[in-house]
């Protein structure tokens, strides 16, 4: 009996050292987890904001008859671009021409006159030199001269009247522009009261709005005067698709004044827009990134953790071992984090795979594949 417990001891303690052996050698022979990472890069991060925008065309006017009268013409399509001067309508003009007819030969007769008064003064004066009439003979003839001639004045005056109505029959674009839709047809009565016969904008340059709160637009300021940074800013726009339109801006006017509701400041840029792609009033994100190059080190976004004692990376180090390394990120952009302490350039963090590793094991490290600028 006694043997019997000796002997089951003893396979009992064989069974266990085999046991033990199997699962050291099993741990000896699986591999290291895998993982991605990326160096630590120094690389242009300028500074940028993001802010909500307005399109905004630089000239957009209503066009109206200024004169009555049918239309004869409509020169254009809806949704046409115009030049400067284009005649957009053609409002019939016989009454007008003939109006202006008629004060020409008014002055013709009046210049007549005018002559006719101009001998009458010229004859009094040699009669009265030789005592043949009276002083107000001559004094009458002077009159009927002035007379004469304030009538030629006041015609020429209805004539140029009469040439500006003329004028107005035609209904001319004042810039170049896009026209909208027509409110009215060939053959429909206009006055001056009608209203917008049709909408003309111009589209290229166009400007975008966008408000600044006073806090950010201030802190900007003061690093500017403390040379923290430039006081210049490239200006992009990203359209409602999330495309982003190629085109630069150029800031061309800061309100003077702050908008009481929003506490915000009025900026506006200006770009180019040759093909007419930002329309007048279109909601745009518009970014407002710093001039001057800003080289810093960064690394990719996702490879930053945060516990309770704050931001860290799991470094890997030349023999393929993970450090836990504590870092201080100044600031995210375009995916990117700006390390400020904590790293040096060229160091490993695991982008991919973090939550398989623990600080000293080995892992099989893979560099990331960069795409982009």
């Amino acid at each position: 009996m006694r043997v019997s417990r000796v002997l089951a001891a003893v396979l009992s303690c064989g069974l266990l050292a085999a046991a033990d052996f199997v699962v050291g050698t099993a741990d000896a022979q699986q591999p290291p987890p895998a993982v991605t990472v990326a160096p630590a890069a120094v690389m242009d991060m300028r500074e940028s904001v993001d802010l909500t925008g307005t399109v905004v065309a630089i000239q957009k006017v209503d066009m109206r008859a200024r004169v009555s009268g049918f239309i004869e013409k409509v020169n254009f399509e809806d949704g046409q671009k115009v030049s400067a001067g284009t005649a957009l309508y053609q409002v019939e003009d016989g009454a007008y021409r003939a109006a202006l007819q008629e004060i020409e030969g008014s002055i013709a007769a009046a210049e007549a006159q005018r002559d006719l008064a101009i001998l009458e003064r010229d004859r009094a004066q040699r009669l009265i030199a030789t005592n043949t009439v009276a002083q107000a003979t001559l004094d009458t003839a002077n009159a009927q001269l002035k007379k004469a001639e304030a009538d030629i004045l006041r015609l020429k005056g209805s004539k140029q009247t009469a040439e500006l109505n003329l004028s107005y029959t035609k209904i001319l674009a004042p810039f170049d522009g896009v026209v909208g839709l027509t409110a009215v047809d060939v053959g429909a009565l206009v006055t001056p009261e009608s209203g917008t016969l049709v909408t003309l904008t111009r589209l290229d340059p166009i400007h975008a709005e966008f408000p600044v709160a006073t806090s950010l637009y201030f802190s900007y300021r003061e690093r500017v005067e403390k040379g923290e940074i430039s006081g210049g800013a490239n200006v992009s726009i990203v359209l409602p698709n999330g495309t982003e339109y190629p085109q630069k801006g150029t800031i061309d006017f800061v309100a003077s004044t702050v908008s009481q509701g929003t506490d915000t400041v009025t900026v506006r840029a200006q770009f180019p827009n040759p093909g007419g792609v930002l329309l007048d009033g279109t909601l745009v994100r518009v970014v407002l990134e710093q001039s001057d190059r800003q080289d810093v080190l960064a690394v990719p976004q996702q490879a930053v953790q945060r516990d309770q004692q704050g931001a860290f990376v799991m470094v890997v180090d030349a023999n393929s071992k993970v450090e836990l390394r504590r870092v201080e990120v100044s600031r995210s952009s375009r995916g990117q984090a700006v390390v400020a302490k904590g790293l040096k350039e060229g160091e490993n963090v695991i982008t991919e795979g973090v939550g398989k590793v623990r600080p000293g094991i080995t892992v099989d490290a893979v560099t990331a594949t960069t795409t982009g600028g």
